[in-house]
């Protein structure tokens, strides 16, 4: 019987516990949307020298594509349709995707 005594105790702490720690969750919180207002300032002011830097990429990118896609084509391959989705997809990809988040930083 004392055991089942001890047990009810220790739940009860238990559960005063928690609920005290979700009580003062909110208060120790407070701070979320200035460290997010600082974050985003600081990829913003990143931001143009990374877009400059995916440009590029996205441009070798291409470049390397057609070059790739050039030399099947001249060698009489014929499965060249994968390549060209391949390569040209992951040039647009690397285009757009930094007008996008530009866009979701302004």
């Amino acid at each position: 019987m004392k055991n089942h005594s001890n047990q009810q105790t220790t739940m009860k702490k238990v559960l005063t516990l928690a609920l005290i720690v979700l009580a003062m969750t909110p208060m120790l919180a407070q701070g979320g949307a200035s460290a997010i207002s600082n974050a985003a300032s600081t990829i913003k002011d990143y931001w143009d020298p990374i877009k400059l830097i995916l440009n590029a990429v996205g441009g070798l990118v291409g470049f390397i594509g057609g070059l790739r896609v050039y030399n099947k084509w001249s060698n009489g391959d014929q499965d060249i349709n994968k390549e060209i989705l391949g390569y040209g997809g992951a040039m647009i990809f690397l285009l757009v995707v930094p007008q996008f988040v530009t866009a979701f930083f302004n």
